[in-house]
């Protein structure tokens, strides 16, 4: 037989599988309405498990592998299905279109926003990439800047979440799991680590260098080219430039942006020390109410799972079967809990897609532990 022709035999087969697939879900919306009636749960483990080792018994050696993902994948279908029929209209669903119908068309240009640090931080230079006129409110810790938020001190806060170097800004993740907040933005700003001196000093003067363990993280590179200089972490970049800037000392650098040199007086004795050229580092907006403006197209999720095998794989099949793309998983273990974790979810699809509050909705109907994080846009 010719190419032509066993091509030819694969579609008569693949109209028999998708006759057969149709038939099948149609008997799937019998198994629901019989779950509607009887109050049983949509998720029945054994009913599963038994199926899987029928197929595995059918399939054979050499393609039970390969079978046992297509039907595990079939059955995720088929409960998703089951789950539009009979879950209950979800909370976060109308969260999502309450927020969508009351925020305003434009992001505001002026507002009393939340940072950590102090003036010249890179969280400044997010904020005014966010905002045209922020009115910015610093605080001392990440932790300062949720409270501020939190208690409606301040309308937004700014928080750096990860670093294309350095990774995930841990810390931003342990407090999520501590508060109550939404996502409504995100930008990018690219970072450039400059070492900054008082005038005078060279490089070889240098006895120590202090900035924010991000920074010395993203350039330990050049720290480590210094030979045996003392690394000192600071809460942030700028405080540790105004720490050179008051220092009597003059074997004292820090880690910081060129804005910060020109801020406290400084010199910047060499430029873009960082690892990477290509650096950057991923703030987000947060407010005390959800807020979604025109054009969101990401979400964010924060759960927490059982602590037993398949249960992440089980998420995770939810977002294939729904055709949305993941685009971060991050983990953090849960202060004083056994074993337990919390996992934090970014995707990528429109707020206004029926596929995203379907899985909202099957989400916070399944786990005991589902937050929504908020749906918006990031500005680059």
């Amino acid at each position: 037989m010719d190419i032509q022709e066993l091509r030819k035999e694969i579609d008569s087969i693949d109209t028999q599988l998708v006759n057969l697939f149709k038939e099948r879900m149609e008997k799937a919306a019998c198994v629901a309405e019989y779950k509607r009636n009887t109050g049983m749960k949509i998720y029945d483990p054994h009913r599963e498990r038994d199926l899987l080792l029928r197929i595995s018994e059918l399939t054979g050696e050499e393609h039970e592998s390969a079978a046992r993902v297509w039907f595990s994948l079939l059955m995720e279908l088929s409960r998703s299905y089951q789950s539009k029929l009979l879950l209950p209209e979800s909370k976060y669903e109308s969260i999502i279109n309450t927020a969508i119908n009351e925020t305003e068309l434009t992001f505001p240009e002026k507002a009393t926003v939340a940072c950590q640090g102090t003036e010249g931080a890179y969280a400044q230079v997010a904020c005014n990439k966010l905002f045209s006129l922020p009115n910015i409110m610093y605080n001392s810790s990440f932790e300062g800047v949720f409270n501020a938020v939190e208690s409606g001190l301040c309308r937004y806060g700014v928080l750096p979440i990860e670093n294309s170097t350095a990774g995930s800004v841990n810390s931003i993740y342990d407090l999520m799991i501590k508060h109550s907040f939404y996502i409504v933005r995100s930008t990018r700003v690219q970072i450039n680590h400059c070492l900054l001196v008082k005038p005078g000093t060279k490089l070889e003067d240098i006895k120590e260098i202090i900035s924010h363990e991000q920074a010395l993280n993203q350039s330990s590179d050049f720290i480590n080219s210094l030979n045996g200089v003392k690394v000192t972490a600071y809460a942030n970049t700028a405080l540790a430039a105004k720490a050179v800037a008051e220092s009597d000392r003059n074997d004292i650098a820090a880690l910081g942006s060129s804005e910060c040199a020109a801020l406290y007086g400084l010199s910047v004795l060499k430029r873009a020390v960082q690892n990477k050229g290509s650096n950057y580092t991923r703030f987000i907006c947060i407010s005390k109410k959800p807020e979604i403006y025109p054009g969101a197209d990401r979400t964010s999720f924060m759960l927490i799972l059982p602590h037993k095998p398949g249960s992440l794989y089980k998420i995770i099949s939810r977002f294939y079967a729904h055709n949305i793309n993941l685009t971060k998983l991050e983990s953090r273990p849960i202060p004083g809990s056994d074993f337990e974790f919390m996992f934090y979810f970014d995707v990528n699809t429109s707020v206004y897609s029926p596929e995203l509050k379907q899985l909202v909705c099957e989400l916070e109907n399944e786990l005991d532990n589902f937050t929504y994080l908020g749906s918006y846009s990031e500005t680059v």
